[in-house]
């Protein structure tokens, strides 16, 4: 992203995204988060990677079918099916609770799998105000008011770029993990990796994204 500390970067919302979408939110000047696009299924909207004992594992976050096949993000309604919660913050546990800073963040995090969202973007914000207080990104970040399709020279749009099934323009700067030894460095997963693993220092792989 050249001109990085004057650019305005859009982005689509996402649950515990990865670190090269936290990247963004670290060197743009400016944030606008997508809620006018239709929502698609298997994206980082509702899912996220990590890295737990038996390699990779996807988290998805159930919704409630919408009853038109074009719906607006911003309504997108979380379902309870499945005791998914339960089973997110198990995953979460199992994956980092050896981690150097599991304990000290777990109960930063823990609130948000005890209680309910109605709304899949304000579950999606409120995790990701949460993680840039913890990892010390000040960003200047709102929702945007329609879809934009033309943008200008200082404007970047990243809101389908960033997928879990396209190739990552990111390179992840190698740092420790947990299970490395098991599974080799596994790049781009969850920001909360990022997180466990190496606490404060983790704003400094970001800046070398």
């Amino acid at each position: 992203m050249s001109n990085e500390f004057r650019a305005v970067a859009y982005l689509s919302s996402a649950y515990l995204a990865p670190i090269e979408y936290y990247s963004k939110l670290l060197h743009a000047n400016k944030i606008f988060i997508e809620q006018h696009d239709h929502y698609i299924k298997q994206t980082y909207r509702n899912r996220c990677n990590i890295a737990g004992p038996g390699g990779i594992q996807a988290l998805t976050v159930p919704i409630v079918r919408p009853d038109t096949l074009k719906c607006p993000m911003k309504d997108i309604r979380i379902s309870d099916h499945g005791n998914w919660r339960h089973l997110h913050w198990n995953a979460i546990e199992s994956a980092y609770n050896n981690t150097p800073f599991y304990e000290y963040y777990k109960d930063d995090f823990r609130p948000f799998y005890e209680q309910s969202y109605t709304f899949l973007a304000d579950f999606n914000e409120e995790l990701c105000q949460l993680i840039c207080k913890l990892i010390d990104i000040d960003v200047d970040m709102e929702r945007t008011k329609e879809y934009k399709t033309d943008f200008a020279a200082n404007e970047y749009d990243f809101r389908e770029t960033i997928h879990p099934k396209k190739n990552s323009t990111s390179v992840t700067t190698p740092y420790y993990q947990v299970f490395e030894a098991r599974h080799g460095f596994l790049p781009n997963l969850s920001i909360i990796d990022l997180l466990f693993n190496m606490g404060p220092e983790g704003l400094l792989v970001l800046s070398n994204e």
